[in-house]
């Protein structure tokens, strides 16, 4: 049984060894979370590289050596060798360190879900490793299901619960009006580009008429 968790990344320091195409998706969602990314890599993929000659990663231009992962809060090793990859992960693994290991479950302390990102909304989904196909298939089911406004919709529910924690001060009072929003037709008018008619339908709940 894995452990769910979201990491906050924004500044910290994180490795990937390894160059290729699987170390660029992996970058990738490390860049997006904001994350000082450092890659250990003989060669990068052009778009790698790209990224690397603007500063938006650092990019050491040679194979793993020892001691290379000591230093960082998460890494990630991405090699088309086991042996590298292993050597990377025993590293991490004593120093303390998070470490994945791509496309071998048997190593590594903590793996990454497939992801769902829409906005603020985030949806992780794991397989514990028996079936990641699986976990790939119900992420493409989710993005059908959720579409742009969803993104809308978490966008008007943060607005109100600053409005509700400036404006109410009861606790309880606070809680049954975010759970009235939570409950009412605000996603379902969204989703049917009822955008004015969602607005509205928030005035009145937070009115104390809806």
């Amino acid at each position: 049984m894995l452990y769910g968790a979201f990491l906050q990344l924004a500044g910290r320091r994180c490795l990937v060894v390894g160059g290729g195409p699987v170390a660029e998706r992996k970058i990738t969602g490390l860049l997006d979370c904001r994350a000082d990314v450092t890659v250990i890599a003989p060669s990068l993929t052009p778009p790698l590289l790209k990224l690397a000659e603007h500063g938006t990663l650092s990019w050491e231009a040679r194979p793993f050596q020892a001691g290379d992962a000591a230093p960082y809060f998460l890494i990630i090793a991405a090699t088309s060798s086991r042996d590298v990859n292993l050597a990377v992960y025993e590293e991490g693994e004593r120093h303390g360190r998070l470490v994945n290991v791509v496309n071998d479950q048997r190593f590594g302390n903590f793996t990454v879900p497939a992801l769902l990102r829409r906005g603020p909304l985030t949806v992780g989904i794991s397989t514990s490793g028996a079936a990641p196909v699986v976990a790939k298939k119900l992420r493409e089911e989710l993005e059908a299901f959720f579409g742009p406004e969803i993104e809308q919709f978490l966008h008007l529910m943060a607005d109100a619960r600053t409005r509700i924690l400036a404006e109410v001060p009861d606790g309880a009072a606070r809680t049954e009006l975010l759970r009235r929003l939570a409950n009412s037709e605000l996603l379902q008018l969204l989703r049917a580009g009822h955008t004015a008619a969602a607005h509205e339908l928030l005035e009145r709940i937070l009115g104390g008429r809806g």
